[in-house]
């Protein structure tokens, strides 16, 4: 009984044996050499970031032509170009991107409650929401780390993963498990081109800074010595750092959160303080640039905006040449704005730095006579970004309007140290309440002569920032407020006073609404020289077509080229504006963001032919990021920055009010920082410096 079944099972499983091995014969099909070999190449590490499941489906979809040469995530250009070299083709350009952590937060968090449970963040965000009371913070129960397969990731002591992004392969399994978004896989053009969101780790300086920089990592950066990553962060939003922190009337340091604790932290100082250590250092930091991708880009206008937009597409790739009108580029900080605020080396240094990587110029072309949106088109150019800036001053609409002595503030200060050179004697007026007005009345100042303002509202309603209406009053300049012209006094044609009278507000404690002139307050000045400086507008006759029909229209709230608001492209999808085209007079830090913004629109504009659309742009300050409460340890006196004397001002166009700081007192005003994420912050900011005679607690002090 037992003999005869195992003969029958051996028969049994002889009959399979050779049924299978017929079926095999006839179903054999000849595997492609070329699979192994290109999974040979690959390292092996099977980590499923190419989207396939494992190295040897991925070498079968590259030889079936269902996957490029580029495709492994672990690999870099070596291992393509090995893998294109096996199937005969040739290895395209892989941007490499990393994992990185936007979460700041950690162990700083409010928490809701001890969580006890598996460790693993999906579990808690599933179960809990979360332990911690920002949404889009890292829950830090490390389940990134233990996913990561190249041993790239590690968590800190305040429980935050920390990117090694050398032995980062960017197979996003990290990406993949964290609930809350707070690990994401980025490249260059996505880190340059990216746009503040609503799910981003905003702190309130981030949020109000027209450019997006990440003002709280450069700013540790700077604090822990790494000057060379702090200026690297500042560069991924802003290409003119020099300019931007001498010139920035820094909107960032009035939403910063160490203002409800005591005064807030010095950016704009710490910002220019980075960006002279490389000018100082005497030699340039290497900027990466993707290889060229062939689309040709043309700038019209060479300013902050024009600028700024040809660094973004260059180091992404493209390839931008800058027209220019003048014979020089830079716009007003070349020429326009006094030295004594921003001197023109420092104007060329910066901009070297842009042409350095590959931006071609060209000088003396003016747009709407030497070349046009239809030449542009014709000679290859793909997109044409606008930014032409508001150079003009418009007339004032009062009697002798046009006496001899009537300037406007752009020709003066373009004439200061030409054919203007001392006004010894003279009398001017200046008519306005920007910061150009300022300007005029600070370098009219300094060339000796007697300077009145007239101004139209009270001093903190003026457009000019308040440490410029301060800067020209030290020199001796009288402002009179709540005043406008009414006529100009002119003899034999030439300019020799000023009427004007009193203007106020309905109501004069609110000072709201538009001033209203007041009867019975006509008075008469002496002036040899009067100077517009009341606002700077756009020219739009380069924007009309021969029958004077707009080619572009204007937009009747701020007077500047009509286009949308995040992309900056106009009703002519290959055209895009920015700057002050756009905006109308603004500063310097909004013509630097307009020119990213538009970048990114060109770059998706050339390469998909749309531009995508946010769905959630952060494009006012988050609500929930303005806390009214803080509880801190420690109050630090603000930095105090060094200045030249009254009296050197008066003698000088060359030198810079403001100086310089050293880095232990750029490290210690860095310390004040709380390196705010969306809604934590650091309590214990400072307390390196707990041992200073001039650092406190607030304990001691009896305000907690």
């Amino acid at each position: 009984m037992v003999t005869s079944s195992i003969m029958v099972l051996f028969l049994l499983g002889l009959t399979a044996a050779a049924i299978l091995a017929a079926a095999s014969r006839v179903l054999h099909v000849e595997e492609d050499p070329r699979i192994a070999k290109v999974e040979g190449c690959f390292p092996g590490a099977n980590c499923g970031g190419c989207g396939y499941p494992g190295c040897s489906a991925a070498a079968g979809a590259i030889v079936e032509g269902k996957a490029s040469p580029e495709v492994c995530v672990a690999g870099g250009a070596e291992i393509a170009e090995n893998i294109a070299a096996i199937m005969g083709v040739e290895a395209a350009f892989k941007e490499p991107k990393v994992a990185n952590n936007i979460c700041t937060g950690g162990s700083r968090a409010n928490l809701l409650f001890e969580y006890e449970g598996v460790e693993d963040c999906r579990a808690e965000a599933l179960l809990y929401g979360g332990e911690k009371t920002c949404g889009l913070g890292c829950i830090g129960l490390g389940s990134c780390v233990k996913v990561c397969g190249f041993d790239a990731i590690r968590l800190n002591d305040d429980g935050i993963p920390v990117v090694d992004m050398n032995a980062c392969r960017s197979c996003g399994k990290c990406a993949d498990v964290c609930p809350t978004g707070a690990i994401r896989i980025s490249g260059m053009t996505m880190d340059l081109l990216h746009l503040n969101q609503i799910d981003d780790c905003l702190a309130p300086c981030m949020q109000k800074c027209p450019a997006q920089i990440d003002v709280r990592t450069y700013i540790n950066q700077m604090k822990n010595g790494d000057m060379r990553g702090a200026l690297l962060t500042m560069k991924e939003r802003n290409p003119l750092p020099l300019a931007v922190g001498r010139l920035c009337p820094a909107p960032c340091e009035t939403i910063c959160r160490r203002n409800i604790a005591d005064d807030g932290v010095a950016i704009h100082t710490l910002h220019r303080f980075v960006a002279d250590w490389e000018m100082n250092s005497g030699s340039r930091l290497k900027l990466d640039c993707n290889p060229s991708t062939g689309h040709k880009v043309a700038i019209i206008g060479g300013g902050p905006a024009g600028l700024s937009c040809a660094y973004f597409l260059r180091r992404i790739g493209h390839e931008p040449v800058i027209f220019e009108k003048r014979d020089h580029i830079g716009g007003m900080m070349k020429g326009i704005i006094p030295e004594y605020r921003l001197p023109a080396k420092v104007v060329d240094w910066e901009v070297q730095s842009i042409l350095d990587l590959g931006v071609d110029v060209h000088t003396g072309v003016e747009f709407g006579k030497d070349i046009t949106i239809d030449s542009l088109e014709n000679d290859g150019y793909e997109a044409i970004f606008i930014a032409t800036g508001a150079w003009k001053v418009p007339a004032l609409e009062i009697e002798n309007a046009d006496a001899e002595g009537v300037l406007d503030s752009i020709t003066f200060l373009e004439e200061v140290g030409k054919s203007i050179t001392n006004l010894k004697g003279k009398k001017v007026v200046v008519i306005g309440d920007s910061n150009t007005a300022m300007d005029v009345v600070r370098s009219a100042a300094r060339l000796n002569c007697e300077v009145t303002s007239l101004v139209g509202c009270i001093q903190r309603k003026m457009a000019a920032n308040k440490s410029e209406v301060i800067r020209a009053t030290e020199l001796g300049s009288e402002l009179k407020y709540l005043t406008e012209p009414t006529r100009i006094i002119a003899k034999d044609g030439k300019v020799c006073g000023i009427e004007y009278r009193e203007v106020q507000y309905d109501d004069p404690a609110k000072a709201l609404g538009i001033p209203k002139p007041v009867e019975g307050t006509e008075a008469v000045i002496d002036a040899d020289i009067v100077i517009t400086a009341t606002s700077r507008v756009i020219d739009t006759i380069p924007f009309e077509g021969k029958d004077g029909s707009p080619i572009l229209t204007v937009s009747k709230k701020t007077g500047g080229l009509d286009a949308d608001s995040l992309s900056l492209q106009t009703k002519r999808p290959n055209v895009f504006v920015g700057g002050e085209v756009h905006t109308g007079r603004s500063i310097i830090i909004q013509a630097v963001a307009d020119g990213r913004r538009a970048a990114r629109g060109i770059h998706h504009f050339i390469t998909e032919g749309v531009i995508p659309e946010l769905e959630n742009p952060q494009l006012r300050v988050i609500p929930e990021s303005i806390l009214k409460n803080m509880d801190v340890t420690y109050t630090i006196p603000r930095i105090k920055i060094p200045e030249i004397t009254i009296e050197e001002r008066r003698s000088t166009f060359k030198e810079e009010v403001k100086g310089s700081i050293v880095y232990e007192a750029a490290r210690k005003e860095g310390s004040r920082c709380l390196r705010c994420g969306l809604t934590c912050y650091d309590s214990e900011a400072g307390a390196e410096y707990a041992q200073d005679a001039d650092v406190k607690t607030f304990a001691e002090l009896g305000k907690v």
